[in-house]
């Protein structure tokens, strides 16, 4: 498989990161082909002096050293990062934005020429190689485009094309769903608590519970409701706590939850 190109991170954040820390996990970049700028010193100085990779003294510099560069900056300080980008991006650059809620025409826009964006959005479980990233292709990206960000993205998890259309629900269950599970976890683990067992027992049983389940379905691509199905006997243990939630309206507050997520990603999205 071709070398990726050079990659600049133009923001150092926790995403950025995990995605680095994934390429160089992975072997899929070597650090002297990785590149970062942040306009906290003290955070590039940390990715540079952990990962080993290339410090760049601004975006401008980012830009004329790498092929391809990430946006890997919060949404509120994209405008600033976008106009700063128009003074070093060409035609030979690939963007790729993992900034939540900018739209791939706000990027296009900002651009001075027609230069191929792909916007991402991955989320936290990255960070340990088991995260979900959903791209979108703009106006100019081809599908060699694509695979370049496929094979950015894949060494810190699972990956899916879609339209930009669907992005906000996107955000709202891969992207916020982690809090979401982190809830169910702590519920899970408080219930172990009140029937007797230790905190950090109860915790573990539970985070391992949700890890080995979701494997589980992904692995065996089995219906959540089969799975169900399996450890539900009649009259037992799993079918009492089922009922239970249901009467609690579990289902429906995940429903709502997601739901109220993506409504506030397209405010969000407006805003941006």
């Amino acid at each position: 498989m071709a070398e990726l190109p050079r990659i600049a991170f133009l923001g150092a954040g926790q995403m950025a990161e995990a995605v680095l820390r994934g390429l160089l996990r992975a072997g899929a970049a070597p650090p002297d082909r990785l590149y970062a700028s942040d306009i906290r010193p003290e955070r590039l100085d940390y990715i540079v002096s952990e990962l080993g990779i290339q410090a760049c003294s601004d975006n401008r510099d980012a830009l004329r050293k790498a092929e391809v560069a990430v946006i890997a900056v919060k949404p509120q300080d994209a405008p600033d990062l976008l106009a700063d980008m128009q003074h070093a991006v060409n035609g030979n650059h690939m963007v790729v934005s993992v900034a939540a809620g900018v739209k791939l025409g706000t990027i296009e826009a900002a651009m001075p020429t027609e230069v191929p964006v792909i916007r991402v959005m991955p989320n936290t479980p990255a960070f340990v190689s088991e995260g979900m990233a959903v791209l979108a292709r703009g106006r100019h990206a081809t599908a060699e485009h694509e695979q370049v960000a496929r094979r950015i993205f894949e060494p810190v998890g699972r990956v899916l094309v879609l339209p930009e259309s669907k992005m906000d629900a996107v955000t709202a269950l891969s992207g916020s769903g982690p809090g979401f599970v982190a809830v169910m976890i702590e519920g899970l683990a408080d219930g172990g608590v009140a029937a007797g067992l230790p905190r950090d027992v109860a915790l573990m049983l539970a985070a391992q519970t949700v890890l080995g389940t979701a494997r589980l379905m992904l692995e065996r691509n089995l219906h959540p409701g089969v799975l169900k199905d399996m450890v539900a006997s009649p009259g037992g243990t799993t079918i009492a706590g089922l009922a239970a939630m249901e009467r609690a309206g579990v289902r429906g507050a995940l429903i709502d939850a997601v739901v109220a997520a993506t409504h506030r990603s397209e405010e969000l999205g407006r805003l941006a």
